[in-house]
């Protein structure tokens, strides 16, 4: 009966694996940064002074979250780009009449866009680096203004990207401007191309070819 209890257990290991495996130095990257202080005078509060003292798009030397940042395909070689875009939070916001309307014709609060602010802020470093795509971009920081993104850009005229494998199909002529066209996967999520199945019908191949009914 024990041989056959160490036989499962045998079975078991090879086709699950073990369970004390070791974990990549980015797991731990992870861990370390999930369960930082945000308290007075921690690294995560002199983050939010830089940021907020800084310029709305800015290119930064090294990604913040590095485990994040290669999960989304950043590399760390010639032709990636890091740039941190500051977005403020809240939907629409519009002027208030000055006249006397309906309070249902006032068109004020609740109006939102069809697109997530992340979407918005990958646009708007596109249009600071029209020569780079994006290729994805990630959440650092929030306060109660506004919303922080790293965007990872990758130049696609640049010898380096076109003799990589894994990143030259971002040089071909179908991904040129990906972002205004919501390839990405803020994109792809504000499109509502996240669900399958019942209640998406009318989501693809997009929301127009469906007459804005779909989402």
């Amino acid at each position: 009966m024990k041989k056959l209890i160490n036989f499962r257990r045998l079975q078991h290991l090879l086709y699950y694996g073990s369970s004390n495996k070791m974990k990549s130095g980015y797991s731990y990257v992870k861990e370390t940064f999930e369960t930082h202080e945000t308290g007075y005078q921690t690294p995560h509060w002199e983050r939010g002074i830089e940021y907020r003292k800084g310029k709305s798009i800015q290119r930064v030397d090294r990604p913040t979250k590095l485990y994040r940042a290669r999960t989304l395909g950043y590399k760390a070689k010639q032709g990636y780009v890091i740039v941190r875009s500051r977005i403020r939070k809240g939907g629409a916001h519009k002027i208030r009449p000055k006249r006397g309307r309906k309070p249902r014709a006032m068109g004020v609060s609740k109006y939102t866009p069809g697109k997530n602010l992340q979407w918005v802020a990958e646009e708007r470093v596109q249009r600071k680096y029209p020569n780079m795509e994006v290729l994805n971009s990630y959440k650092i920081y929030a306060d109660g203004r506004n919303w922080y993104y790293e965007v990872i850009l990758v130049d696609p005229n640049h010898p380096v990207i076109k003799s990589d494998p894994k990143i030259n199909w971002i040089c071909e002529a179908p991904h040129h401007k990906r972002v205004t066209r919501g390839l990405t996967s803020a994109g792809k999520r504000a499109r509502g191309l996240n669900k399958k199945g019942w209640g998406s019908e009318k989501t693809r191949p997009s929301i127009g070819a469906n007459q804005g009914r779909g989402k």
